[in-house]
């Protein structure tokens, strides 16, 4: 049999035209018309009041904390079941992290051990839509109800097109950042993008966006001259993968459709042998819409989790765990502000498996793996 990879990314649309179009544009740096045009749809799709193009999720968060003017007396909460991203953006800008544990359902920040991290030095709190699902944002906005000096910073880099109540995410928090790694739903094989969903944040965050300069004012004839006004960096993506986004955002609805049918093949062939097997799959609360960006499932026991991977990597079917806990990594205990004890994001993490999840897998091949998975799991067992 031939093997199934973990992730391959997928041309759907007319990426290559729209990157070959760029080329011969003679505009391929930051800010040309594809940029424009992914930011269209882009806002389209959440509501953000702007949307600024970044070379990477990891970039769009640093911009967001850059725009938080964080020092040395100020803390982030951050999940500790997350990439080092969420919390490294916050830490290089020189604020302390509050490592915060998950909730066990959505395997996002657990609203009551934010409320007991919550003190005077808190500036903002990072919640991640793991999955694609929505965190419990009606409980977090419950406790933060008295904080309003609080920002929510949302990492949906899993996020794009998934909703909370209607509400979509990247929508709910201050700022928001999205990513197109190759591993996402939506890819130009590196890029990102910060959401801005309050209008006063605009007109600095694109100062610091582009160097530190009024560039874009001036574009939007606001001045006659830009010159140098803020901090800032260099964040813009090239115009060639904006237009190679382009080409997958314009095909939002099939692409969605394929992970859909994916994420729901997985689910009918493992809900039974899961109950059977103790095994905990992915719960997607009434009233959310997840993003279908993968597929994962919790073993009954951490130990079983190298014979799992490595049966199935004999099937020939890639697998992986995820995220190593922040709290207790090195550079956690570095840039943490106290120690915090983070129980169920260190459970999930040790018996965490994420299954092969991509556009392009078959009914037959969800199948496959679905199979392998169940078997190893009883041998394992």
């Amino acid at each position: 049999m031939s093997e199934i990879p973990f992730n391959k990314p997928q041309l759907v649309g007319r990426e290559l035209d729209y990157v070959a179009e760029a080329m011969r544009s003679g505009h391929t740096s930051s800010g040309g018309p594809f940029s424009k045009r992914a930011g269209e749809l882009l806002q389209q799709a959440t509501g953000a009041e702007e949307v600024l193009l970044t070379t990477s999720c990891t970039s769009a968060l640093e911009l967001s904390a850059m725009l938080l003017d964080l020092g040395p007396e100020d803390t982030v909460v951050v999940p500790s079941f997350t990439f080092t991203s969420s919390a490294l953006a916050f830490a290089r800008q020189g604020a302390r992290i509050l490592f915060a544990d998950i909730e066990p359902e959505t395997l996002g920040i657990d609203p009551a051990h934010l409320a007991e991290l919550l003190d005077d030095s808190v500036r903002a709190v990072v919640v991640v839509h793991y999955a694609g699902v929505a965190c419990d944002m009606t409980g977090i906005r419950k406790v933060l109800a008295d904080r309003p000096d609080v920002v929510v910073v949302e990492d949906a880099a899993h996020g794009l097109f998934g909703s909370h109540h209607d509400e979509p995410l990247g929508g709910m928090g201050r700022f928001a950042s999205l990513s197109f790694h190759e591993t996402k739903n939506f890819v130009c094989g590196e890029g990102g993008a910060l959401l801005l969903n309050d209008r006063a944040d605009v007109n600095r965050a694109r100062v610091l966006y582009d160097k530190g300069t009024d560039r874009q004012a001036f574009f939007l004839g606001q001045v006659d001259k830009y010159s140098w006004r803020d901090n800032g960096s260099s964040f813009g993506i090239s115009d060639v993968l904006a237009g190679y986004l382009c080409g997958q955002l314009e095909e939002a609805e099939t692409i969605q459709s394929r992970r859909r049918a994916v994420f729901e093949g997985y689910l009918a062939a493992l809900a039974g042998p899961a109950a059977e097997l103790g095994i905990r799959l992915p719960i997607v609360p009434e009233g959310f819409q997840p993003a279908y960006h993968l597929f994962y499932a919790l073993l009954p026991d951490a130990g079983m989790r190298p014979q799992v991977m490595g049966a199935m990597r004999e099937d020939g079917i890639a697998t992986t765990f995820h995220y190593v806990t922040l709290h207790d990594s090195d550079g956690g205990r570095m840039f943490a502000a106290r120690s915090t004890d983070c129980p169920v994001s260190k459970d999930v993490s040790t018996r965490l498996v994420r299954l092969p999840f991509h556009n392009g897998l078959t009914p037959a091949e969800v199948e496959r793996v679905a199979d392998s998975f169940v078997a190893a799991v009883k041998a394992a067992g």
